[in-house]
């Protein structure tokens, strides 16, 4: 079976022709990879694609693009667009990573921040409940999460959650991709910043703590009911808010 057959399956049931071509090129891609039925690792040409679709490769283009943005795909060197490789083992194993340096570094970060770094943390959350845009989203998430830990005092500690950081950056991506904006909650970041406030240590380290738990949990469950359920729009499931 050719690679882009489950493309062809889902363009010939699609109720969705009226959208402009860019959208319905979007869409369609974007429906294959989140139930999982265009692998990980699967080359995404844009003449195979524009062929498929019925349309030139201007918004085979563009359609693509969106989806990198959304960590849905990568561009590969002598490849072009790949389909991200992206598994709930490595996302564990991120949050691993995450939930072993981020307590260590907010602990050590939380006696010496100033004013003026908590004042920027809350201008954060607000600037995360507006934007709309996947690749800043994930942006001001690390600015938030490096404003609380940047204080440490621990070169390498820090260089290596910003790291971490980075890499998860997909993953909160994919879920955006999956589930909407509606579906991200800033109800852990207030509080972690109200108790840093406070200086109160072992507070805000708790609720980091649960923060990185629910995520993982979220995305663990997500990839679960993706492998699980037959049924349903496109393979998207019911799944727990976002944390980041």
């Amino acid at each position: 079976m050719s690679a882009l057959q489950p493309i062809a399956d889902l363009i010939a049931t699609s109720g969705l022709r009226h959208r402009t071509a860019t959208a319905f090129v979007e869409a369609t891609l974007r429906s294959a990879i989140l139930s999982g039925r265009l692998a990980g690792g699967t080359p995404l040409r844009q003449e195979d694609l524009a062929a498929a679709f019925g349309v030139s490769r201007m918004p085979v283009r563009e359609a693509l693009r969106q989806l990198e943005a959304q960590a849905l795909l990568d561009f590969v060197p002598h490849k072009g667009a790949v389909v991200t490789e992206i598994s709930a083992a490595d996302a564990a194993d991120t949050y691993a990573i995450r939930m072993a340096l981020e307590p260590a570094a907010l602990a050590l970060s939380i006696p010496h921040l100033r004013d003026e770094d908590f004042t920027l943390a809350e201008d954060l959350i607000v600037d995360m409940d507006t934007v709309d845009e996947p690749g800043r989203m994930g942006e001001l998430n690390r600015r938030f999460h490096m404003t609380l830990y940047g204080a440490a005092g621990h070169p390498k500690l820090i260089a290596l959650t910003e790291s971490q950081l980075a890499s998860f950056d997909r993953y909160l991506r994919f879920h955006l991709a999956a589930k909407g904006r509606a579906h991200m909650s800033q109800d852990d970041h207030r509080a972690m910043v109200a108790a840093a406030r406070e200086r109160d240590v072992a507070t805000a380290v708790d609720v980091l703590r649960g923060h990185l738990t629910t995520a993982a949990r979220a995305i663990a469950a997500f990839f679960a009911a993706r492998d699980d359920q037959s049924s349903g729009p496109h393979g998207e499931s019911a799944i727990p808010p976002a944390k980041a």
